[in-house]
C-alpha cells in the first residue's frame, strides 16, 4: 500500500472514530437531560400528592 493510501485510510478512520465518540457524548448528554426532566416531573407529582 502506498504512503498516500495509508494516510487517506488513517484520515478516514480517524474521522469515523471522532464522529463516533462525539455521538456517544451527545447521546449521553441527551439521556441526562431526559433523566433530569423525569426527576423534576416526579418531584412535582410528589408535591401535588402531599397537598391532597
Amino acid at each position: 500500500m502506498t504512503t498516500i493510501k495509508k494516510f487517506a485510510l488513517l484520515a478516514v478512520l480517524g474521522t469515523l472514530l471522532g464522529t463516533t465518540l462525539a455521538a456517544c457524548n451527545t447521546v449521553e448528554g441527551a439521556g441526562q437531560d431526559v433523566q433530569a426532566g423525569g426527576r423534576a416531573i416526579e418531584r412535582g407529582a410528589d408535591n401535588v400528592q402531599k397537598k391532597m
